[in-house]
């Protein structure tokens, strides 16, 4: 992790650049690690190195990561990390042209489509994580009535509650407190809809 705050992506190149299914794979597994060279990461998403390479030149052009200073010896070798601690993409930001709100529709569906295959590959291992990350792993549904307003204060609310468990969660490791450690996704839709 990098340390800076969200960045907001407020621009259709920017947005069509992560919203590829290779470079959101990509962009994701090295927030998780944190830095990565391409041989790494082209290991986990069983590609080729040099497909792998240009993806995350793609993402480094549009300012999603960076490079980072090298992990090893080895000269040859590029290390990169998250230019930002994770992006922002608002729906306001792609409703003043027909191809912003196509992109931001088919970069919306790209996203819940990659998270739910992550949901799905957690259920299909949930026998090898054991009791008590089975326990502790959540899933429900909330059928509320709000207002646009309450919903909005509960997204803060969300927010800054994810944002604090992340913090300590972080410093914690930080400090050493590394046993049992895991990486954890949590994905939160709330949406109005009629029945």
């Amino acid at each position: 992790m990098t340390g800076k705050e969200n960045r907001p992506i407020t621009d259709l190149g920017t947005l069509k650049a992560l919203a590829h299914p290779l470079r959101m794979k990509l962009y994701r597994l090295l927030f998780v690690a944190g830095t990565a060279t391409a041989s790494h990461l082209a290991e986990q998403v069983d590609e080729a190195v040099s497909l792998v390479s240009y993806h995350l030149r793609k993402l480094a052009e549009n300012g999603l990561i960076e490079e980072a200073e090298p992990r090893s010896a080895d000269a040859r070798e590029r290390w990169w990390q998250p230019a930002s601690d994770g992006v922002t993409i608002r729906d306001k930001d792609f409703q003043d042209a027909p191809e912003k709100v196509a992109a931001h529709l088919a970069a919306s569906r790209l996203f819940q489509q990659q998270r739910s295959e992550m949901y799905r590959t957690y259920l299909d291992e949930r026998a090898h994580w054991g009791p008590e990350w089975n326990t502790a792993a959540h899933d429900s549904e909330s059928l509320l009535r709000l207002t646009a307003a309450e919903l909005a204060a509960l997204k803060k609310d969300l927010l800054e509650l994810v944002k604090r468990y992340d913090d300590r969660g972080r410093a914690r490791e930080a400090a050493g407190d590394t046993e049992g450690r895991e990486n954890v996704a949590l994905h939160t839709y709330a949406f109005p809809f009629r029945v």
